[in-house]
């Protein structure tokens, strides 16, 4: 490595090093994809390149052209190949790959590692990444075995092995690529292919620190008690699937005696849980109810949790804005949960990154809708709106659920997804942070008068 290079990783700090990462990731998965010998047809625009490569590489699953019938098969291993690096994080594996090699570790590396998966310094942090990188292959390891049961009947060995490994690497890394047009409507009764994509994505969504705390206690037997994160993540996303499933249910009343209760259910569920982040389906999205895309934009907006593949807000901001309106509700003075008392800098961060991405949805949306006022005209029904609302919430949460209208994006409404998919991929506090920088003790302060507010 030359020594100018090694210079500038010293000096940069870690969000920024975790953003370049990205965006080296995804220049080159560009590149790649617009070889001749990856697309079938010899050809891909720069622009489509670039928007897939993003999406695989910010594991959201947004597709302009058919990932399946388009590329051919070295194009849809450079697709896997940036979702495995984009779900586990470029640093991840460059710090792995220097170990691995004997190659010292720089601190705004280990710095880098310590922000995408610790909420608090650790020592252990290179153990946390052995356990990640080993949870990791093992989990796809046996979604692969599992999905290749279901597979195995229908297609030849070689084929189903290999829809196995794709479909197990994008389930896991919850960015909802799938070779087949339709997703999984065709496997929408299957119980073995629901199940299995629904344990590949919430493992993946639920956080590697959690897991790797889940570990320790349950396999290890460690004494200690579960972090405030840990508890708040599992209750969140409990809660939030379990809504989910009840309000679709609900809401798509002609669910349980078109597909009858068994199938009803398992459809309601498998939405409810790929909608958080994956991207997968097994419904319509286009034809479901305008009252079940909203609490759908509702659940892509609050997304994953942190240290995750998944994007959103995280469930962790779910809980802490949960309490705080709770403990305003009720004229407490302290934002409580299980026990613990959580700090104001975590709660007044939580409120700035729920106003952020509000603010960024809201911005693109009617960016796209203005430099594009023809729009409609593309779009049938009376959904344009909705459409593109649930498109860019959808980029945010790193979803890959569409309405359809992706394709049907000009160029500047493509740049402006491309640009939502890295946002919510890098998280809002980090990019923040690149933006307005660390200085948070700037600033004068005046003397005080109150406002009337609400």
């Amino acid at each position: 490595m030359p020594a100018w290079f090694q210079n500038r990783l010293r000096r940069a700090h870690p969000t920024n090093m975790l953003l370049m990462s990205y965006v080296l990731a995804i220049t080159v998965g560009t590149l790649t994809l617009m070889l001749p010998i990856a697309a079938k047809s010899g050809h891909i625009s720069w622009i489509d390149a670039l928007f897939t490569a993003t999406s695989a590489v910010c594991v959201t699953g947004l597709i302009v052209v058919d990932t399946g019938s388009y590329f051919s098969g070295f194009g849809q291993g450079v697709i896997l190949f940036l979702i495995q690096i984009g779900g586990l994080g470029i640093m991840t594996i460059s710090v792995a790959l220097f170990q691995i090699i004997g190659k010292k570790v720089v601190f705004q590396q280990r710095m880098a590692m310590q922000e995408v998966f610790s909420h608090a310094p650790r020592e252990d942090i290179y153990q946390l990444l052995r356990s990640v990188l080993f949870f990791t292959l093992t989990i796809e390891a046996v979604g692969t075995v599992l999905l290749f049961l279901y597979w195995q009947t229908d297609l030849p060995f070689a084929e189903a092995l290999y829809q196995a490994v794709f479909h197990s690497v994008s389930a896991f890394c919850n960015a909802g690529f799938s070779l087949f047009s339709d997703s999984f409507m065709r496997g929408q009764s299957s119980l073995l292919l629901n199940i299995t994509i629904c344990s590949l994505i919430i493992l993946g969504g639920i956080g590697f620190p959690v897991v790797y705390e889940l570990y320790r206690h349950s396999v290890m037997r460690e004494k200690s008690k579960f972090s405030l994160q840990t508890k708040s993540v599992i209750a969140a996303s409990a809660g939030l699937l379990l809504a989910g499933t009840v309000v679709i249910l609900l809401s798509e009343r002609t669910l349980i005696p078109t597909l009858g209760w068994g199938n009803g259910f398992l459809a309601a569920f498998f939405q409810s849980v790929t909608c958080r982040t994956a991207g997968f389906n097994t419904l319509d999205i286009a034809s479901l109810n305008t009252a079940t895309l909203l609490f759908m934009m509702f659940l892509m907006l609050m997304g994953a949790s942190p240290g995750s593949c998944g994007g959103g807000i995280k469930t962790t901001t779910f809980a802490v804005l949960t309490a705080f309106s709770w403990t305003r509700l009720t004229r407490r003075k302290c934002v409580n949960l299980f026990g613990k008392t959580v700090p104001d800098e975590t709660v007044t961060k939580s409120i700035s990154v729920l106003v952020f991405a509000m603010s960024a949805v809201c911005i693109s949306v009617f960016v796209i809708l203005f430099i594009d006022p023809d729009h409609g005209a593309r779009i049938p029904g009376n959904r344009q709106f909705l459409s593109f609302l649930f498109e860019t919430i959808s980029a945010f949460g790193t979803v890959g659920l569409s309405m359809g209208v992706t394709p049907s994006l000009t160029l500047p409404g493509k740049l402006v997804i491309i640009v939502l998919m890295l946002i919510g991929r890098v998280g809002v506090p980090a990019f923040t942070y690149i933006l307005a920088g660390g200085g948070a003790t700037k600033g004068i302060r005046y003397a005080e008068e109150n406002m009337m507010i609400g």
